[in-house]
């Protein structure tokens, strides 16, 4: 197939192998249980291989999806042999993926946005959603890195205002990184600082501000509120702001990450993904299953502690690491 293309560097595609280790062991030696001593894939084979996609945090829709294709692989070719089910595995997830939104791209990239009226540029305003402890802060102050190593300027606003841990592991990302950081006193209202953060970064010429948002889910109503508010005081000062709302996401929790998508997804318009902490867990499968079910692209996932560890996701280099 032509889905897998040599289109990540080796030190990003090396990082992204290495940060799918422990997910890819767990699936194999699950694998590799199913089909002993089987040399053609039967009945029992598919059963089993539906279990361990199950088990591996794929997600129940996507796995019979994936089950679906292979079954009709075994009817074209009559006889499989097990030797091929990883091959077959990987050419029927990339392909499955290939119909989602997710991971086109190979590079960090921000849209080109209409100047404003008085001829100056338009700053990409990007909003990060997500509940503590998912790795938001992290996600933020990598993603702040990677767009200033291209040159961009970029603003950050510190708008979870209801810990100050939040305001203060933020600041510690703006100095590390060396980017501005727009911040208020812990309890101040979040509207307020994104409203400051935006006029900042338009004072600045910034090229991206990225909002740090609270990471509450007690009250879908509040949280949705909440949010509707900042939004519509962001447009106060850039039209049609943000441009992108990225929901963070812990892959490390499997299907829970799935629950806190549908339940943000519900709350609030989110139009973009990351999943991190893919890393130190063998649930990298739910990036598979997320991909499927959310129309909602998946941009960035996290395969490691360093600052250079948050990845642009792309399909192919994933299910290619995954299965390899």
């Amino acid at each position: 197939m032509s889905f897998f293309k040599k289109i990540f560097s080796s030190e990003k595609k090396e990082t992204l192998d290495k940060g799918l280790e422990k997910s890819k062991s767990s699936f194999f030696n699950k694998l590799n249980k199913a089909v002993a001593g089987k040399s053609k894939v039967d009945d029992d084979v598919l059963d089993n291989l539906e279990e361990i996609l199950v088990t591996s945090d794929v997600g129940v829709n996507t796995t019979l999806k994936v089950i679906t294709r292979i079954e009709e692989r075994v009817s074209q070719d009559k006889y499989l042999g097990t030797s091929e089910l990883n091959k077959i595995l990987r050419e029927e997830i990339a392909a499955l993926l290939s119909e989602t939104k997710s991971g086109e791209e190979t590079e960090y990239t921000i849209p080109e946005l209409p100047k404003q009226a008085d001829g100056s540029k338009t700053p990409y305003v990007l909003m990060v959603v997500g509940v503590n402890g998912v790795g938001k802060t992290t996600t933020i102050g990598k993603l702040a890195y990677q767009f200033k190593k291209q040159g961009l300027k970029v603003v950050l606003g510190a708008a979870d205002t209801f810990r100050a841990a939040a305001i203060d592991q933020l600041q510690v990302w703006a100095d590390r990184v060396d980017v501005p950081m727009i911040r208020q006193d812990m309890g101040s209202d979040p509207a307020s600082v994104a409203f400051d953060a935006l006029q900042s970064g338009v004072n600045q010429d910034a090229d991206v501000i990225i909002i740090d948002t609270a990471g509450r889910l007690h009250n879908k109503v509040n949280l949705m509120n909440e949010l509707t508010k900042v939004k519509r005081v962001m447009q106060k000062v850039i039209d049609n702001s943000p441009h992108d709302v990225l929901l963070v996401l812990d892959g490390s929790t499997g299907q829970n990450a799935f629950e806190q998508a549908k339940q943000f997804t519900a709350a609030t318009e989110v139009t973009s993904l990351a999943v991190t902490k893919l890393d130190g867990t063998a649930k990298g499968g739910v990036v598979i299953g997320i991909s499927d079910q959310f129309q909602i692209p998946v941009k960035y996932i996290g395969v490691g502690e360093g600052i250079e560890d948050l990845q642009v996701f792309n399909k192919y280099e994933f299910v290619d690491s995954f299965f390899k």
